[in-house]
C-alpha cells in the first residue's frame, strides 16, 4: 500500500464507522480493543468525556478519545463528524505497530486495513447498487478517488454516466456535475440517449455535461429542450447552448427572452452574449429597448459582453429621455469597463436624479456602473512598468 497510502487509511477509517449497522455497539468494541479499563469504556459510552481527563496518555489514548467522541456525539445529538472519523484508520494502524499486543483485538474490531486504493474503489463501485444512503457515500468516495486520478474510479464513474436508466438519478447527476474529472468520448452515446429521454429528471444535467465535453451532436437535442415544460430544464438548455457558442441557436434563444420565467430569460440573455455576432446583439438590444423584463439588468450585462463595439451606442443611450434606459445603459457601460464610458457615467452620477419605474435613481445606477468599471479596470489593467534609466550622478 504505497500510492495514496494516507488517503486510503483516512477513507477506511471514516467508512469503518459509516458502514456499521449498530454504530454504538461497534464503537464500544473498538474502545474495548484499545485495552482501556471497563470503567473508562463505560464513561465514554455514557458521554462522560470529562471523567476521562485524568486517564493516562499512552499510545492508545488518541484512538480511544476519537472513538469516544464519535459515540458521545451520536448518543447526544445524533450527529456524526466525518472529519473525526477519518482519523480512526491511521490511529488504529499506528497503535497496532506501537503496541503489538493490541493488534489482535484491533483487527477483530476493525478488520484488516485495505491493501490499497483498488480494494476500496472496488467496494465503492459495488455499493452503487445498495440502499440510497450507501449509494450517496459511494459516489462521493468515487469522486474523491477520481480527483486523485485513480483509473478504476474513473472507469466506474464513466459506467455511471453511460447509462442513466440503471442509476439513481441523484447518483447520476452527482457524477455529471463532475463530468470533467472523467468524461471522454466513451460516455457520449450514453449522454445522448439520456438527452433524448426528455422525461428523465436528470435531462438538464445531460445537456450541461454534453456541453462541457463539447459533444456537438447534442446541439439539436438541447435546442429542442428550450421548449421543455420544466423551467429548470429550459434554463439548463440555455446555459448549455451558451457554452457551445453555436450561432445557429440564436433564433431559438431569442425566443426564450420572452420566457415566462425570469431566470430562464436571464440565462438566455447570457447565452446570446456568449455566442456573440450581429444577430445575437440585435436581439438583445431590441429586447432591452422594449424592456421585456421588469428589471432588464441581465440584458444589459449580456450586451456589455460584446465589448468595445457597443460602447458608443450605450453612451448615446445615456441621453435617452427614458430613465429606465439610461439606468440600463449605465449598468452595461460599467460592465464594459471601457475608458470612453467613464465621463458619461460620472456626469449621470452627479446630475441625473430621475427615477426609474422601479423607484431607483439613475444617478445610483451610474455610481454602481462606475464602481464596477473601476473594479474591473483595477483587476485587468496593470500599470506600465517604469523603464526610465536614471542618469548617473555627476
Amino acid at each position: 500500500m504505497t500510492d495514496h497510502r494516507d488517503t486510503v487509511l483516512r477513507l477506511w477509517g471514516r467508512q469503518l464507522y459509516e458502514r456499521q449497522g449498530e454504530p454504538l455497539a461497534w464503537a464500544e468494541a473498538v474502545l474495548e480493543a484499545t485495552g482501556r479499563p471497563p470503567t473508562a469504556v463505560t464513561a465514554a459510552m455514557s458521554g462522560r468525556l470529562d471523567a476521562l481527563a485524568d486517564s493516562p496518555s499512552d499510545h492508545a489514548w488518541l484512538l480511544f478519545r476519537t472513538v469516544a467522541k464519535l459515540a458521545a456525539n451520536l448518543r447526544g445529538d445524533g450527529c456524526y463528524d466525518a472529519d473525526v472519523g477519518t482519523r480512526i484508520g491511521p490511529l488504529a494502524l499506528r497503535l497496532g505497530e506501537l503496541e503489538p499486543s493490541l493488534t489482535g483485538p484491533l483487527t477483530a474490531a476493525l478488520g484488516p486495513p485495505p491493501d490499497g486504493p483498488t480494494s476500496l474503489v472496488t467496494v465503492h463501485a459495488a455499493e452503487l447498487g445498495r440502499n440510497r444512503t450507501i449509494r450517496m457515500r459511494a459516489i462521493d468516495a468515487l469522486l474523491e478517488w477520481a480527483e486523485l486520478g485513480h483509473p478504476q474510479a474513473l472507469s466506474a464513474l464513466s459506467e455511471v454516466a453511460s447509462d442513466h436508466r440503471t442509476q439513481d438519478v441523484t447518483v447520476w447527476t452527482k457524477a455529471l456535475n463532475r463530468i470533467a474529472l472523467f468524461g471522454d468520448t466513451t460516455v457520449e452515446p450514453g449522454l445522448l440517449r439520456a438527452l433524448a429521454d426528455t422525461g428523465h429528471r436528470g435531462v438538464r444535467w445531460s445537456a450541461l455535461a454534453c456541453a462541457e465535453l463539447g459533444f456537438r451532436r447534442a446541439v439539436p437535442l438541447i435546442t429542442a429542450l428550450l421548449e421543455h415544460p420544466d423551467p429548470m430544464v429550459r434554463e439548463g438548455a440555455c446555459e448549455a447552448l451558451g457554452l457551445f457558442q453555436e450561432p445557429a441557436t440564436v433564433p431559438a434563444l431569442t425566443a426564450r427572452l420572452n420566457d415566462e420565467t425570469d431566470w430562464v430569460r436571464s440565462k438566455a440573455a447570457q447565452a446570446l452574449g456568449q455566442i456573440g455576432g450581429d444577430r445575437a446583439l440585435a436581439a438583445l438590444w431590441q429586447a432591452m429597448l422594449e424592456r421585456r423584463t421588469a428589471k432588464a439588468n441581465d440584458l444589459a450585462s449580456a450586451i456589455a459582453a460584446f465589448g468595445p463595439p457597443v460602447v458608443d451606442d450605450l453612451i448615446a443611450l445615456t441621453t435617452d429621455p427614458d430613465p429606465d434606459l439610461r439606468a440600463l445603459a449605465c449598468r452595461a457601460l460599467g460592465s464594459t469597463a471601457d475608458a470612453r464610458a467613464l465621463p458619461a457615467l460620472e456626469r449621470l452620477a452627479a446630475h441625473d436624479l430621475a427615477r426609474t419605474t422601479l423607484g431607483g435613481l439613475v444617478a445610483t445606477a451610474a455610481k454602481q456602473g462606475l464602481r464596477t468599471a473601476h473594479r474591473i479596470r483595477a483587476r485587468t489593467h496593470r500599470p506600465e512598468p517604469d523603464t526610465r534609466v536614471d542618469s548617473p550622478s555627476s
